[in-house]
C-alpha cells in the first residue's frame, strides 16, 4: 500500500508532501488498519481557516481532501507519521 500525504498551505504556504510503502514494513498492518479507518471517515467539507493546513491524502488510488482544525484523530495520527516517517 502507498500512502501520500500533500500538505499546502500555512502562514509562509509552504507545500510539503511525503509517502510511505508498506510493503514490507513491520508495521504494515497498523498502516493499513490507520488508511482503512481514514478512507472510511472520508474527507471534511474542504474550508480551511486562514493559514491553516490542508491536505490531500492518496491511498493507493483513493484521494482524499482534509483540513484544518477539522482533521479526525486518525487522520492527523496518519498525516504526522506520513510527514516524519515518509520519504
Amino acid at each position: 500500500m502507498r500512502i501520500r500525504i500533500q500538505r499546502t498551505g500555512g502562514f509562509a504556504g509552504v507545500q510539503r508532501s511525503a509517502e510511505v510503502d508498506t510493503a514490507g514494513l513491520a508495521d504494515a498492518a497498523e498502516w493499513h488498519g490507520l488508511a482503512d479507518t481514514v478512507l472510511r471517515e472520508g474527507g471534511g467539507d474542504g474550508r480551511a481557516v486562514p493559514d491553516g493546513f490542508s491536505y490531500e491524502i492518496t491511498i493507493d488510488d483513493r484521494t482524499i481532501h482534509c483540513c484544518d482544525p477539522d482533521l479526525t484523530d486518525t487522520q492527523r495520527t496518519l498525516i504526522t507519521r506520513v510527514l516524519k516517517e515518509g520519504a
